[in-house]
């Protein structure tokens, strides 16, 4: 059974394909979206200088059958967040206090739901074919190379044999390499990039067990690897335009880490033979 997304983190998803109309109705939900449970269809779209057909096209794009089960799943979700603290969107360094809590609750969410999106027999799958597979190649561009360099050293650290780089061609290169029991992990955030794209497909081919962590299942990515972890964003919360959160793509590669961690053999002792070999090499 498929879990059932957060209207918010749909919103997010689907962001950059509304029409400039519906983006000023998403961007005012996502600052206001306490206050939209309590607003009538006519009153959000005053708010937002929109129509009400808009706001109705806006709502099923958004896959609810109208604006007033939009407001029963945005207050459901409000209830379930169990937020003790009022937050918002807003930071200022002239309220630190505030904008720290405000920071916390959406980081948190961003955690708790990439969490609630996991498929525990997919999970299950995932971990056995990166357990039995020869090689483990993490691929990403630009925003995600750091989260593919961090799950690479973590997964050699215990024994699984992992490669990643900073050069797309350097990865293009070797992913045409992988075989039937190699797994390739592609980490894109939108799922849209070209280069991520091209080499799952590449990898596809030649019978690679592919994995893709991205934020939308419906992505170019989503659609074409074997396996797909979804992540839960809050990206345009704090900034309209220019921002990207790795904490989301992070917990999925810590939640493999941690797994495969208990049940890959010797893995505590060649934790503590690479720690060990580090910590000669600190102050």
């Amino acid at each position: 059974m498929e879990k059932q997304k957060l209207v918010l983190d749909t919103i997010h998803i689907l962001y950059d394909s509304f029409f400039e109309q519906e983006k000023k109705i998403a961007n005012y939900i996502i600052q206001n979206h306490k206050e939209v449970v309590n607003m009538t269809i006519g009153e959000l779209a005053q708010a937002c200088g929109t129509s009400v057909a808009t706001v109705s096209r806006f709502c099923h794009k958004c896959d609810v059958d109208g604006f007033h089960q939009l407001k029963i799943r945005l207050a459901k979700e409000i209830v379930e967040s169990g937020m003790e603290v009022p937050v918002s969107n807003h930071i200022s360094r002239s309220d630190i206090g505030q904008s720290l809590q405000n920071i916390l609750a959406n980081k948190v969410d961003e955690i708790r739901q990439t969490i609630s999106l996991m498929d525990e027999k997919q999970l299950n799958t995932i971990l056995d074919d990166i357990k039995s597979a020869r090689i483990v190649q993490f691929v990403a561009v630009g925003n995600t190379i750091p989260v593919a360099l961090d799950g690479c050293f973590k997964f050699n650290e215990i024994g699984i044999k992992a490669v990643a780089g900073t050069i797309w061609e350097t990865q293009l290169a070797f992913s045409l390499s992988l075989g039937r029991d190699d797994v390739m992990i592609a980490i894109s955030n939108s799922g849209e990039s070209r280069q991520v794209v091209k080499m799952v497909r590449e990898a596809k081919k030649n019978g690679v067990i592919t994995v893709g962590i991205t934020n939308n299942p419906n992505s170019s990515v989503g659609c074409t690897v074997d396996y797909h972890i979804q992540t839960a964003t809050r990206e345009k919360l704090f900034l309209n335009e220019i921002c990207f959160s790795r904490v989301s793509a992070m917990t999925v590669i810590e939640v493999l880490y941690l797994f495969l961690t208990v049940g890959q053999e010797r893995s505590y002792e060649r934790t503590s033979l690479c720690e060990g070999l580090i910590a000669d090499e600190k102050l």
